[in-house]
């Protein structure tokens, strides 16, 4: 764990090297079913990220066979959901992990392997890339437990691919392998197994690290507007006139071509 990245609970790990923080879920003996600490943990390590100089890219991951089997059902049992929410006990911490994520300076990728599901799939949805392998097994299994979405499955799946395929796996609750989320869209590539996997997110990490941290955190902030629903009139206006006074590094990198 890094010196400058301490988790508040031992159910996540965190690892800062050459400007990319990992974050791993920690409890792999449970596949990292999650537990309301996990979020709030992950929101502050991603909040403290994006005010680091240090820091380019985030990197969520799951330690052992999975990514994560979503909420841990277990806590689950000491609560009586209400009309298909699972409470105030996940629903908080949740909304505090993703507006981190969405919200981050750097971009947030989600590392998925074995297993993504509901919960998980919900945080996943809310990076801005995910990558995976051929065998990870997806899935939204909100219906099939009689809940119903809080942390944005319905608005981001189907703005991965579209609301009637997204319709159709909520309403099915189906699992689908990770070369089918590729070609859906909820995944950006899919690899062969863990060592692609590896070796795809660490050639991406370091891709974005060596590009202007302050042109990459306005490109997301520009791509964050782009999914607000302007008139494209309008969304045109405001990319234009949008200024983003961090960005100083310009002239230097454009000097390495001259």
């Amino acid at each position: 764990m890094s010196a400058n990245y301490q988790s508040a609970t031992d159910k996540l790990l965190s690892e800062l090297k050459e400007g990319v923080l990992t974050i791993s879920f920690n409890r792999p003996e449970a596949m990292n079913a999650l537990h309301p600490e996990m979020l709030t943990g992950v929101a502050a390590l991603v909040n403290e990220a994006s005010a680091d100089a240090g820091v380019s890219v985030v990197v969520l991951q799951g330690a052992g066979r999975a990514f994560s089997a979503g909420v841990d059902l277990k806590v689950l049992q000491d609560i009586e959901p209400a009309f298909g929410r699972i409470g105030d006990l996940f629903d908080g911490p949740a909304k505090q992990a993703y507006t981190a994520i969405r919200n981050c300076r750097v971009p947030v990728i989600a590392k998925v392997h074995g297993a993504c599901f509901t919960g998980a799939l919900e945080l996943a949805l809310h990076c801005d890339f995910i990558y995976t392998t051929d065998g990870t097994k997806f899935g939204d299994t909100h219906t099939r437990f009689g809940l119903r979405p809080t942390w944005g499955m319905s608005q981001t799946l189907s703005q991965a691919i579209g609301v009637r395929k997204a319709k159709e796996l909520s309403y099915t609750a189906r699992v689908l392998k990770g070369d089918e989320a590729e070609r859906l869209g909820i995944a950006n590539s899919s690899v062969a197994g863990p060592e692609e996997l590896d070796d795809l997110v660490a050639t991406r990490a370091a891709q974005i690290a060596g590009n202007s941290r302050a042109a990459v955190a306005a490109m997301k902030d520009l791509y964050r507007m782009a999914q607000q629903g302007h008139a494209i009139d309008d969304a045109l206006a405001k990319e234009l006139a949008t200024e983003y006074s961090d960005i100083l590094d310009t002239a230097e990198r454009l000097a390495e071509f001259r």
